[in-house]
């Protein structure tokens, strides 16, 4: 592939990305470190893009009943007040129909002007078939079927798009997990291409592995998409597609993280101890870690923000190392104390005035702020409320925020 002079050299493919707290773009951890994640590259001039789908419906406003039943709506928005559509178009194969693809873009600004461009991929567009322009449209949203053409838009579709774009030149691909790797697809088709021959399955994984990088988040089987071979080679048709996914495929499934996996010559799991576990159940792979962190001039809640600039001038630089916040050891208690309660009583004011909770400032709050889904194992405080009723009588009552 040929650098077409445009210097961005790194892609980074995510299913979800919070760039913006009224793009509903994402749902949990795994955007809020995408986005995370691209605030760092630009803030330290990183010559990198994004690509993610344009989920024009969110993935969806929960709602509790007095009975503590969880029901969803759409949580649609305004997309042009946000991003800015592109002139570019590219089309692809989806179950044999051709499928047109658009982009919007999202400029993620660093702290000295340098931009990371992020494209949000769209199908709802006049060419398309009724149910093809809404492929797009939610988030985790659908059955398995639904799941596949999204991840399909994203790999395949994100690739093209990016040629269409004119980063021609792109040195890594990075999937920020297994949702994006038919991108491996697409890039096998193009190295054949480009050397004047057809694809011969995955025996060309190897012209392409130098190019990818990938990182798995989760664990669990929940965190592994895993497709019907029927379903897969019925949507992604094609002679040497479906060579290299009856390849890949075991137990009758195309596993999307063993595809990455195969795909990439370096793969890091998200935390010390989930690189151990990757490892043991992936043997086959080198697995290394690399423990998640946060952008921290964004997650600085005022108190602390007014608190660090008084005592660490230098600590929002993010171009440099955040290693400036170790200082924070010198701050005067007191003066950590008081930020701390400030920052408690605006939480708290918050959940009261949106809940009637009747929540005090003078208790030990225990904050618990993560995706409402099952392996998540929110429930397991409750799980036994004589041994937490004990607790609160010998140490003293306390009080718990869920979001």
């Amino acid at each position: 592939m040929t650098n077409n002079g445009n210097g961005k050299r790194i892609a980074y493919f995510s299913m979800e990305i919070a760039v913006h707290p009224r793009m509903p773009t994402y749902s949990g951890g795994l955007g809020v470190l995408a986005g995370d994640t691209l605030r760092s590259a630009a803030d330290r001039r990183l010559p990198m893009v994004a690509v993610t789908l344009l989920h024009r419906q969110g993935y969806f406003c929960q709602k509790l009943d007095p009975n503590g039943f969880q029901t969803e709506a759409p949580e649609p928005w305004n997309v042009g007040e946000f991003v800015r559509e592109l002139p570019a178009r590219v089309t692809m194969q989806l179950e044999g129909r051709t499928v047109h693809l658009r982009a919007w873009q999202f400029d993620v600004a660093g702290d000295r002007g340098h931009v990371v461009p992020v494209y949000f991929l769209d199908t709802n567009m006049d060419e398309n078939t009724e149910e093809d322009r809404h492929i797009t449209d939610c988030l985790y949203g659908g059955d398995t079927r639904y799941r596949l053409l999204q991840e399909a838009v994203l790999g395949i579709g994100g690739v093209k798009m990016l040629w269409a774009l004119g980063h021609g030149g792109i040195a890594r691909y990075h999937m920020n997990e297994g949702h994006a790797a038919l991108l491996a697809l697409e890039l096998v088709r193009c190295a054949a291409r480009d050397e004047g021959r057809a694809p011969c399955a995955t025996t060309d994984l190897p012209h392409i592995r130098n190019q990818c990088v990938f990182t798995t988040h989760t664990p669990v089987p929940a965190g592994h998409d895993r497709f019907p071979l029927e379903l897969v080679n019925r949507v992604l048709t094609g002679d040497f597609l479906a060579a290299l996914v009856n390849e890949i495929a075991t137990d009758g499934e195309l596993n999307m993280t063993h595809l990455a996996l195969a795909a990439s010559s370096y793969v890091n799991g998200v935390a010390l101890s989930h690189g151990q576990v990757s490892r043991e159940m992936f043997p086959e792979y080198d697995i290394d870690s690399i423990t998640n962190g946060v952008h921290a001039r964004t997650w600085t809640c005022a108190p602390f923000r007014a608190l660090f600039d008084q005592y660490i001038p230098a600590w929002a630089d993010e171009s440099r190392d955040t290693f400036s916040l170790r200082h924070a050891l010198s701050i005067p208690d007191d003066r950590i104390w008081d930020a701390h309660i400030a920052a408690k009583r605006r939480l708290l004011d918050r959940v009261n005035a949106e809940t009637q909770a009747g929540m005090d400032p003078g208790t030990l709050t225990i904050g618990f702020a993560r995706r409402a889904t099952a392996y998540k194992r929110a429930g397991l405080l409750f799980h036994n409320l004589d041994w937490l009723r004990a607790i609160a009588e010998q140490a003293g009552k306390f009080q718990v925020v869920f979001a």
